[in-house]
């Protein structure tokens, strides 16, 4: 295969990597907490032997991580929190802490606030979550504060990236930050009886996706005029 084939493949592998990033964004358009993606793609280019000019050729292997605010939806659920503003949850998953937008939250038989997966909810100290069963009204102040029958007895704790560009996108609506965190100290408001929806535009992402198909196709396209033109080329040839 020519250059212009290698550099048409790697392409269209990009154009199907972000096919697979739009069409997982539509799927998850009404999935709580969920965070819009997208490919970034960079350019390398590649010195070849003799006096060949350099060869210029496209990945996508950076997935791009939208963080835009999502509609809040109220509920009223007493451990339904929405946050508005930066940051996230931190809640203990099977591998270590991990960030997540997704406030649905449930206690379990021990009292502590849980994922829907059974992840626990972390406080600003980095401890579980107690709700108490017996308290008759449990309430969340806008700065966190979590209170029983009107008495504090904890803070949830609200977290960024130290380092915003690492975060790993993981466990659907969960983030992993090998990096660590920071905690979330002003400017945001965290809501009782409120859900943060999916940031994902529908009919935005339907067009992106009929723009990428357009583009796979006029790839193909290429790629058969070149297998055309060899097979010419060498039929011409060995006549």
């Amino acid at each position: 295969m020519d250059n212009p084939g290698y550099t048409t493949l790697t392409r269209q592998s990009g154009l199907m990597a972000e096919m697979q990033a739009v069409a997982n964004n539509i799927a998850n358009a009404s999935t709580t907490g969920f965070r819009r993606e997208g490919v970034i793609f960079s350019e390398f280019v590649a010195a070849l032997d003799g006096n060949d000019p350099s060869l210029s050729m496209a990945t996508a292997n950076v997935r791009d991580t939208r963080m835009e605010q999502g509609p809040l939806t109220q509920t009223g659920g007493t451990f339904d929190l929405a946050i508005e503003g930066e940051g996230f949850f931190l809640v203990q998953g099977p591998t270590g802490p991990m960030l997540t937008r997704a406030g649905h939250f449930t206690p379990n038989q021990a009292g502590e606030l849980v994922t829907p997966d059974g992840y626990q909810l972390l406080d600003a100290g980095g401890a579980p979550v107690f709700a108490p069963p017996d308290a008759a009204n449990i309430a969340v102040a806008a700065d966190g504060t979590l209170s029983a029958d009107g008495e504090p007895i904890g803070q949830l704790g609200l977290y960024l990236p130290a380092d915003p560009l690492d975060i790993r996108h993981r466990d659907g609506v969960r983030f992993e930050v090998p990096g660590g965190t920071v905690p979330v100290i002003d400017g945001v408001v965290i809501l009782q009886g409120y859900l943060e929806n999916s940031n994902v535009n529908p009919i935005g992402e339907i067009a992106r996706m009929i723009e990428i198909q357009r583009a796979y196709e006029q790839g193909q396209a290429f790629l058969q005029q070149e297998d055309d033109r060899i097979r010419g080329v060498l039929q011409t040839l060995g006549g």
